[in-house]
């Protein structure tokens, strides 16, 4: 398996400078590499970790998989007629990234093991130093591509550092633990959870599953795809082409319905459908039912959650409240004694970490200038933070593929700085009125979504600012996202940064 090259200890990184430098190798920055290659633009891609693939690399817990189908969930430019399920599993989609970057030849320009310490732009040079575990960086544009999924979050329990036996976080999963006639705990219940759950009930002796809210999940057309599909995938690209069109467009319609009470209620009835299938037992039933509008939180997808969560072994209460050593307490007073404790309890989202490693104009980080409230024009590029760019930025979620917000944002990024190269443009800078205009409109406009409907979720931040989601279409996405508009921007013009740093 080809592999891009490890950081060599004993030799320190030239300190010549770097058109642009994308730091993370998950899918948003070995696309936005594969733009930068097809554009003959020279580049460094910087990857913290052993092997590409992002979060399909650190996620490999059992029932791992994707929740969006796998013909939409890939780039456009690179189909992948071979997937073996309408929703691919973890390992196929890992693999999709090697094969995908291999094929595309950019693994050449990856360096593995080159964590990003800190990010500093320096004004006199007019350039980006970025500070990694193997060396220091120059740059004149820098992608930050470090994706919001991989810092996983720990809530604070109290007494949880007495807890006496093994406990993980579900993206930090111990294959080594062996999990059959163990008394388990699992820490919420949201996506991962929905996966892994039903997977390890057969094989504990008890399982319980702390549940401070509980989500709306509803069916998942997951069939396998056959060796005749594949055939004509590969024989017809266009038929491909049109399930993506048409999936696309369902999950457009996907988010229309969700302003519409009367369509809300439709899709709704379909997840209370699907715990009457999985679970008999009313009380349980009664416990399972969200106390908030769908769409609220993530909608999740699964045929087997509630039929697990109906096993004899498996029991469904409140929030966690307390560990005393090997005993966990819930929020109502009821307490289990348990060998193991899972986390899925996700990840930091609406406060992005990468923020805290980015040295602004100003002297100090996004995450200071931020204060926990992320914003950023169009999502991509932030006020301090000259030729820089976020990939999967503030407000750009929305209920589709991962995949159609990247190529929007590739398109934007590779203009600006296509456009920078053309006309000489040394600095590429966000007008201050102009972001203070644009997050007005973002949050004005979600005022009037689900997403701000009341509950509590991951879209809000500490002081309840929703600075996750993108309120409109992603039609809209695409065109606001389809170029580089100069005129929208503060850019300063001179000539060419030096190739090398003394």
């Amino acid at each position: 398996m080809e592999q891009a090259a490890a950081p060599d200890p004993a030799q320190a990184p030239a300190q010549r400078v770097y058109p642009v430098i994308v730091v993370g190798a998950g899918f948003a920055g070995l696309g936005m590499a594969i733009q930068l290659r097809q554009a003959g633009i020279d580049f460094l891609l910087l990857e913290k970790g052993t092997e590409i693939g992002g979060v399909w690399r650190d996620n490999n817990y059992p029932g791992c998989g994707c929740d969006v189908p796998s013909a939409l969930y890939s780039y456009s430019f690179a189909p992948n007629p071979g997937w073996s399920r309408f929703f691919a599993q973890q390992g196929e989609i890992k693999d999709y990234t090697r094969r995908t970057a291999q094929a595309f030849g950019v693994m050449d320009r990856v360096r593995l093991q080159h964590e990003l310490l800190a990010a500093r732009w320096v004004g006199d040079q007019k350039l980006w130093r970025l500070h990694t575990s193997a060396g220091v960086y120059w740059a004149q544009f820098v992608v930050m591509a470090s994706g919001p999924m991989h810092v996983p979050v720990l809530p604070p329990i109290k007494g949880l550092d007495t807890f006496t036996g093994v406990h993980f976080h579900s993206a930090r999963w111990d294959h080594g633990y062996d999990l059959r006639g163990k008394r388990v705990a699992v820490i919420g219940s949201g996506a991962s959870a929905i996966q892994f759950v039903p997977h390890i009930a057969p094989l504990v002796e008890r399982l319980t599953l702390f549940q401070r809210t509980a989500p709306w999940v509803l069916p998942k057309f997951d069939p396998p795809i056959s060796k005749r599909w594949q055939g004509i995938f590969q024989k017809y690209p266009w038929t491909q082409r049109l399930l993506r069109t048409v999936l696309y467009l369902q999950f457009e319609l996907l988010n229309a319905s969700l302003s519409y009470p009367a369509l809300l209620k439709r899709i709704q009835a379909q997840g209370l459908k699907n715990i009457a299938r999985g679970v008999k037992d009313a009380t349980l039933r009664a416990r399972l039912v969200p106390d908030y509008s769908i769409g609220c939180k993530r909608i999740l997808l699964s045929n087997t959650w509630y039929r697990a969560l109906a096993k004899p072994q498996v029991q469904v209460v409140g929030g966690v409240a307390e560990v005393q050593g090997h005993k966990v307490i819930s929020s109502n007073g009821s307490s289990c004694e348990v060998d193991a404790l899972i986390f899925a309890t996700g990840f930091e989202v609406a406060n992005p970490p990468i923020a805290s490693r980015i040295v602004g104009l100003s002297g100090t980080t996004l995450a200071a200038q931020w204060q926990g409230s992320p914003a950023a024009y169009l999502g991509t590029m932030a006020q301090d933070c000259p030729n820089l760019f976020l990939t999967f930025g503030p407000n750009l979620y929305t209920y589709s593929s991962a995949f159609v917000i990247l190529e929007a944002q590739f398109k934007f990024i590779l203009s600006a700085i296509t456009t920078a190269r053309r006309k000489n443009i040394a600095i590429i800078a966000v007008d201050p009125a102009r972001l203070a205009s644009y997050n007005s409109q973002v949050q004005g406009a979600l005022q009037t979504t689900v997403w701000n409907s009341g509950c509590s979720s991951y879209f809000l931040d500490h002081s309840g600012r929703n600075t996750t989601n993108w309120p409109w279409t992603t039609f809209t996405m695409r065109r606001r996202l389809g170029r580089f508009l100069e005129k929208h921007f503060v850019t300063e013009t001179c000539s060419p940064p030096a190739q090398n740093i003394p």
